[in-house]
């Protein structure tokens, strides 16, 4: 590859690439809870743990890097309507991975929780802003990925009160909740009655599921893991999101591979954590079932995206120009 070209993919490096850290941050996290069940979870977990700290660090290099050489690049991508939105992916892979790092090593974990949260904060006041503000935005730019500042938040109280942080978890908690609640009606609302998503944003319907599958794990950290109406509550609109989604699958089997396919990982292993975590506490062999049943599923995504992934560098078909 010559420098010119280098130069060119580092200047359309996409902060969608942080994505792939929550897809990894996700099966590290659901193979935790599961290895109470699989004796080979706990010793997998450990390797997934570092694969994502890897990614994460490399990720985040190559991004700092273009923002240094290419600052115009990174502010047309916080200038985009949907690019925007994937920016909060950095904060909630940093409190993701503290998540993982908290039961063994919460001397790690505080701080690096905090720097997530902190800057969840800013990025989340900073993204909405621009909502507000003068920008001509359209019903056609609005698409799931918008949910992505509003799941950050609500992944706060996940880790936040084992931590030590129990009102700013609620804080962060009632924020989520909050745009949760108002961008699922202008999502809605776009998906049904303007045209449908582009393909490549097709995949993002998934993120449909994340908000109450984490909110539902955050309600448990947050009511000290007691399982009651509220948390049933988000449980079972998390299943109903997914019901949705896998509705709308077959639509996903034509389409070409991009980054985006990375936004099936997380919501999926949100969702294998909550089922597995529901089947524990509430004695539930179903949920039990059905959560190791998304485990499998989760794998196989991981894998496939993983997969993909490197097949598309080594083929030089990302980081291209749109």
């Amino acid at each position: 590859m010559t420098l010119p070209d280098a130069q060119d993919r580092l200047e359309h490096f996409p902060i969608s690439f942080f994505a792939a850290v929550l897809g990894l941050a996700g099966l590290t996290l659901a193979l935790h809870a599961a290895s109470a069940l699989l004796p080979l979870a706990g010793a997998a977990s450990s390797v997934m743990l570092g694969v994502t700290v890897i990614a994460f660090l490399a990720i985040g290099a190559v991004y700092a890097r273009k923002a240094l050489r290419h600052p115009a690049a990174v502010a047309a991508e916080w200038q985009h309507p949907v690019k925007l939105a994937f920016f909060p992916a950095i904060s909630i892979s940093l409190m993701l991975i503290a998540t993982a790092l908290a039961p063994d090593r919460p001397d790690i974990a505080r701080p690096l929780w905090l720097l997530g949260a902190v800057l969840q904060a800013g990025l989340t006041l900073a993204v909405v802003s621009c909502w507000i503000g003068h920008r001509p935005f359209q019903p056609m730019h609005i698409s799931p990925a918008w949910f992505i500042p509003a799941v950050g938040n609500v992944v706060v109280p996940v880790a936040g009160p084992s931590l030590g942080f129990v009102e700013l978890s609620w804080l962060f908690f009632s924020a989520g909740l909050m745009f949760w609640a108002v961008l699922l009606t202008l999502v809605m609302n776009r998906l049904i009655f303007h045209d449908p998503l582009p393909g490549r944003l097709l995949p993002t319907l998934a993120i449909l599921i994340a908000p109450p599958a984490v909110g539902f794990l955050s309600w448990l950290s947050l009511n000290g893991g007691q399982v009651d109406a509220g948390g049933r509550l988000l449980l079972n609109l998390a299943y109903v999101f997914a019901a949705i989604v896998a509705m709308q699958a077959p639509k996903f089997l034509n389409l070409p591979f991009a980054l985006s396919w990375w936004a099936l990982s997380f919501p999926v292993a949100a969702l294998t954590i909550a089922s597995l975590r529901f089947g524990a506490l509430a004695g539930s062999a179903f949920h039990t079932g059905l959560g190791l049943a998304l485990l499998a599923l989760l794998v196989v995504i991981v894998a496939a995206l993983m997969l993909r992934t490197g097949r598309a560098i080594a083929a030089r078909q990302i980081c291209l120009p749109e």
